[in-house]
């Protein structure tokens, strides 16, 4: 299978997204609302998604979308398209550079290419389960082998008491050389580059997720939901409510975290 095509117009995407989106980065007026989950959205988020529906619908007008802010769009199509326009909108409304455009495609239900665009950084992560870059350039975690060394990352050090077992997250915490919350999709572009070691999120929407895979596949890294089970394949009846987990972590980590976690260890 040939995806160049679809990497390089992953890019261009990616591009016309940050177009949207820096003008408002640093702005006290950004359209900020509540939805209805009393997550924030803001202007940046609705007009980037806007921005690449349009231009999937030209390209491949074929093609499914799925993307936070508008829901799903032919979602049961051979090949689809995750789109979460801003992920870590709390960072980004709060001028932390933290956050970051997430672009997937799916082909029959398998993520097969990722990308996260930090547009203030201007650092584009993008993976074809075989390969993944920065920038252009090759990257894959690194080699730590003990969670005594290793840099834990997480989006909310509060979500594991509320959707698992929050004394397993705090033994793994305590074991891990540093821990810090550089989360949302930045913490697993950290682990992709071999800047950090360990990223875990306890719950996920399908766009935040998927997207970020076949990156952490082209780095080297393993991935799994909380209790060491694969990571489902999409589901279009499911696009828009379908929760994930993830833990991922170099392939010496990996298993070790999933213990922790699970109390096998």
């Amino acid at each position: 299978m040939n995806l160049q095509p679809y990497l390089d117009f992953t890019r261009e995407l990616a591009a016309a997204a940050t177009d949207v989106i820096l003008p408002y980065y640093g702005q006290t007026e950004c359209g900020l609302e509540s939805k209805d989950d009393n997550s924030p959205v803001t202007l940046a988020d609705r007009g980037a998604e806007e921005v690449m529906r349009a231009m999937i619908e030209k390209k491949f007008p074929d093609h499914g979308i799925v993307g936070e802010e508008y829901g799903p769009q032919n979602a049961d199509a051979e090949w689809v398209w995750i789109l979460d326009p801003i992920d870590g909108t709390k960072s980004f409304i709060a001028s932390v550079p933290l956050f970051g455009t997430l672009i997937g495609l799916l082909h029959n239900g398998k993520p097969v290419v990722g990308c996260v665009n930090q547009p203030v950084l201007n650092q584009l992560l993008l993976g074809d389960n075989e390969n993944t870059t920065l920038n252009g350039k090759r990257v894959c975690v690194r080699p730590t082998s003990d969670i005594s060394q290793a840099l834990l990352l997480t989006t909310d050090p509060l979500r594991p008491y509320k959707t698992h077992d929050g004394a397993a997250y705090d033994k793994l915490a305590r074991q891990a050389r540093t821990v810090r919350s550089w989360g949302d999709c930045y913490g697993y572009l950290l682990v992709c580059c071999g800047w950090a070691d360990i990223m875990l999120d306890p719950i996920m929407a399908s766009w935040d997720l998927l997207p970020i895979l076949p990156c952490l596949a082209g780095a080297g890294a393993m991935f799994s939901t909380w209790d060491g089970q694969p990571i489902p394949d999409f589901v279009p009846s499911q696009a828009s409510n379908k929760m994930y987990s993830c833990i991922a972590a170099n392939p010496a980590l990996h298993s070790q975290v999933v213990a922790v976690l699970n109390g096998r260890d």
